[in-house]
């Protein structure tokens, strides 16, 4: 299952605003139906009848976080890679 994060906001006459987003599962295809649905069951355990009228503004997946060990920062001592010279086209 891939981890999705959800935008969502309350409609515009509301008495109180919301705007933000939260985290959800889903094993299905990111911008399909049946994500969307996951999506909207999750806010609505999330928020409860709070959350009936708001509106789930764009589903993106949720990036990977790369952490050091430790803290430390990765050095690469490789030589560096040399770039290929483009070929001249000379004519005589």
């Amino acid at each position: 299952m891939a981890t999705y994060l959800a935008h969502y906001q309350s409609p515009a006459a509301s008495d109180s605003r919301a705007t933000g987003f939260f985290e959800f599962e889903s094993d299905a295809r990111c911008g399909s139906r049946e994500n969307a649905n996951h999506a909207r069951l999750r806010m609505l355990e999330l928020y409860g009848k709070e959350a009936v009228s708001w509106s789930i503004d764009k589903i993106e997946k949720k990036k990977a976080t790369n952490e050091a060990l430790d803290g430390q920062l990765e050095l690469d001592f490789r030589p560096e890679k040399k770039k290929p010279r483009k070929t001249k086209k000379e004519y005589w």
